[in-house]
């Protein structure tokens, strides 16, 4: 493949990330649909062309987009592969300049093979920099404790810049930034779902627990997997076309695009007043209702989504709009 060199991006506001010294734009792009159909995880997206991979990733730099999400999960490595081959592919500052968060798998595991498994993922990546090193889950066979003494380990040996988690409750997150303390290292996020139609960190502690200690909230899943575009609501047979297990999810059901809908009305309203789409201003909202405290990861499968997920960082909903997105988003959830 012939390489294509990136060399103009558009005027992005970049925030720090948490407890680090990034300057991250809001929106990164989240990785998971490179994993080339391997792995249990990675059968969720079939498997994607290198062009429309290229494609993807060089539009995301284009436009602002300067880190980009992966896992060990995402096909065994397979999206991490993907993305540094790719990113060489390209070529040029933006690409050479990308940050790269990826995360290691906890289950069924000790903290021995954080720093056992550490220069597999500098491999796939290409010995590109590990910008953000995440701890996946919480669920392994290892504390907290002990799996952010290995994390430490590893930013003291030079192999990860900072340490983040994902899907850690507000006492683990706590718990972790307490022992990297020890460290003299702090944590930087946790990475959690949210959206729209997804707000329970906003009532378990989560939320409130990382803007106490300065950690970063990274939202995944930030689009509730397409439906807060609203095709599924013009087009409800749309469904039967996805490919893969999300459309037996309720909220692909009718009864779920029902509930949903007067959500998806207001996010049409404020898309023509912003000349825009619903899934911009869903975007929108996400990584500014908190400030600067919240990033998101939309993934692109198709070009068009990765030219949408830039846009959505060129406007700042006012303070009234995101307040009354906030509440019709919260009649719809407590409908449920």
């Amino acid at each position: 493949m012939e390489a294509k060199t990136v060399t103009v991006a558009d005027s992005t506001q970049l925030r720090k990330l948490g407890n680090s010294d990034l300057m991250l734009s809001p929106l990164g792009l989240g990785c998971w649909q490179f994993s080339n159909g391997k792995g249990m995880i990675g059968k969720f997206w079939p498997v994607m062309c290198r062009e429309d991979i290229q494609q993807i990733i060089k539009t995301s730099l284009e436009g602002g987009i300067n880190w980009f999400d992966t896992a060990e999960a995402y096909g065994g490595g397979q999206s991490e592969q993907l993305l540094a081959d790719t990113l060489n592919e390209i070529g040029g500052p933006l690409a050479g300049q990308a940050n790269i968060a990826t995360k290691w798998w906890p289950a069924f595991r000790t903290a021995d093979s954080i720093t056992a498994t550490i220069d597999v993922r500098i491999h796939h990546l290409a010995q590109r920099t590990i910008h953000l090193y995440q701890v996946h889950s919480p669920y392994s066979f290892a504390s907290v404790g002990a799996t952010m003494n290995a994390m430490a380990k590893l930013v003291k040996q030079g192999k990860i810049k900072y340490v983040g988690v994902s899907n850690f409750s507000a006492q683990q997150i706590r718990e972790a930034d307490r022992v990297l303390r020890e460290h003299g290292l702090r944590l930087v996020s946790n990475q959690v779902k949210y959206s729209l139609l997804d707000r329970r960190i906003e009532q378990n502690g989560i939320l409130d627990t990382a803007k106490e200690l300065g950690v970063a909230i990274i939202a995944y899943s930030p689009l509730m997997q397409g439906i807060l575009s609203g095709k599924f609501h013009k087009n409800p047979a749309l469904v039967k076309s996805i490919k893969g297990p999300r459309k037996w999810t309720p909220a692909f059901r009718n009864s779920g695009l029902q509930r949903s809908k007067p959500l998806i009305e207001v996010l049409e309203q404020l898309a023509q007043q912003y000349n825009s789409t619903p899934t911009q201003i869903a975007l929108n909202w996400l990584i500014n209702a908190h400030g600067e405290r919240v990033f998101a990861i939309p993934g692109a499968s198709k070009v068009h989504h990765a030219q949408e997920n830039v846009k959505a960082m060129k406007f700042t909903l006012t303070a009234s709009e995101i307040e009354m997105v906030s509440h019709v988003s919260n009649q719809v959830l407590r409908s449920k």
